[in-house]
C-alpha cells in the first residue's frame, strides 16, 4: 500500500513538473495558437525571421498568442498548406507567389521575367500601394495577405555552361507549378517539367531534368550545386513569398490581435530581406568551394534573355489583369 501511495505521489510530482514546464514556456498560458509554415530548412533567413516574428508576437501579446514554426514543408508542400489555410487548419504561412497562381492568377505578376531591375525597386513596389492591391486579391479565396518576404532573385543552374537563351534549347528544366515560369522556359526552347521543391535534388541527380532555377538560398540550402556543373548569376526573376493568414481564422480574432499580428509580420519583413541579402555572398563562396562553376551574365547576355522572354509579359497580361499590370509598370517607372 505504501509503495502504491509512493508511486501515486511520484506521478503527481511528474504531472506538476510537466505543467510547470508548460507554463514556464508559455505553452499552457497561450489562448491563441498559430501554426506557421515555410518550405526551407531551419538554417535560412525565412526561419530566422519566423522566429523573430514568433518572439515579437509572444512579447506583445503577453503570452496570449503562441507561434509554432513548421519548417521544411513539415505540414505539406506549399499548395497543400495553402489549401489548409483556406480551411483554417493552418493559421499562417509564407507561400511563394508562383505557387499561388492556381488560386489567384493575379499573384503571378511578381514572377514575370525581368520585372524588377533591382531588389530596392522590388521592395519599394511591393511595400507600396501596388503590393497592397496585389495582396488584396487573395481575399477572394479565403486568404489574408499582409506583406511580402523573399528568397531574392533567381539564378540558373545547369549541367552545362549557359551563355544565352539558346543554351536552354531542348533542355529539360525543373520548374514550379506556375504557367508563367513554364512559359518563360518554353520561350527559350526548353522543356519545363513541374517537380515539387523537395524532390528537385533527386530529379537533378538522376538526370530526370538538366537544369533548374532558384535563388541562391535554395540552391545552397538544398545543395542543388552538388548535382549541377554550372550556377549562372542571372537575376532573371524575383522569388517573393506572400505572408498569409487564414482569412476565416483571422476574422475570428479581435481587432487588437489582428493589428498585432499584421504589424509584427510587416515589421519583420525588413529583417528577413536584409538577412537574405547578407547571406548571399557566403552562398556563392560555398558553391565555388564545391568545385561547381559560377559565372555571371554580362549586359549583352542579359539583353538576349530579356528579349527572348518579353513575350511572356504580353501573353499573361489579361490573366493577371490589365489594371494591375499597368499599376505595377507605373510603380516601377516611378522608382527611376
Amino acid at each position: 500500500m505504501k509503495k502504491q501511495f509512493k508511486n501515486m505521489k511520484l506521478k503527481a510530482l511528474a504531472c506538476s513538473f510537466a505543467l510547470g514546464t508548460l507554463v514556464h514556456t508559455g505553452m499552457a498560458s497561450a489562448d491563441i495558437n498559430i501554426k506557421f509554415h515555410h518550405d526551407l530548412p531551419e538554417d535560412s533567413a525565412q526561419h530566422l525571421a519566423a522566429e523573430r516574428f514568433r518572439d515579437m508576437v509572444a512579447e506583445r501579446s503577453g503570452g496570449e498568442i503562441s507561434v509554432e514554426i513548421f519548417p521544411n514543408n513539415t505540414l505539406g508542400d506549399d499548395v497543400e498548406v495553402t489549401q489548409q489555410l483556406q480551411l483554417g487548419a493552418v493559421e499562417a504561412a509564407i507561400i511563394p507567389t508562383a505557387k499561388l497562381s492556381g488560386f489567384v492568377p493575379a499573384m503571378q505578376i511578381v514572377d514575370l521575367p525581368f520585372l524588377f531591375p533591382s531588389p530596392d525597386v522590388a521592395h519599394t513596389v511591393l511595400d507600396g500601394q501596388a503590393g497592397d492591391d496585389l495582396l488584396a486579391t487573395v481575399e477572394q479565396v479565403g486568404l489574408k495577405g499582409v506583406t511580402f518576404w523573399e528568397s531574392g532573385f533567381k539564378q540558373f543552374t545547369c549541367d552545362q555552361p549557359v551563355n544565352g537563351p539558346e543554351d536552354f534549347a531542348g533542355q529539360k528544366v525543373r520548374v514550379m507549378q506556375s504557367p508563367i515560369i513554364m512559359e518563360q522556359f518554353k520561350a527559350m526552347g526548353a522543356n519545363p517539367v513541374p517537380i515539387a521543391f523537395g524532390e528537385t535534388y533527386n530529379a537533378l541527380q538522376q538526370r530526370i531534368v538538366d537544369c533548374q532555377e532558384n535563388p541562391l538560398v535554395s540552391i545552397t540550402q538544398m545543395k542543388f550545386y552538388e548535382v549541377q556543373s554550372d550556377v549562372v548569376i542571372s537575376n532573371h526573376a524575383y522569388l517573393a513569398y506572400a505572408f498569409l493568414f487564414s482569412q476565416s481564422w483571422f476574422d475570428s480574432l479581435s481587432p487588437e490581435n489582428q493589428a498585432l499580428l499584421t504589424d509584427a509580420a510587416r515589421e519583420t519583413t525588413a529583417f528577413q530581406r536584409e538577412e537574405t541579402a547578407r547571406r548571399e555572398t557566403g552562398y556563392i563562396a560555398t558553391i565555388e568551394a564545391s568545385g561547381t562553376n559560377v559565372s555571371t551574365l554580362d549586359d549583352a547576355q542579359l539583353a538576349a534573355f530579356r528579349e527572348s522572354t518579353a513575350s511572356v509579359h504580353d501573353e499573361f497580361a489579361n490573366e493577371i489583369g490589365a489594371d494591375l499590370m499597368a499599376e505595377f509598370q507605373q510603380a516601377i517607372a516611378d522608382t527611376e
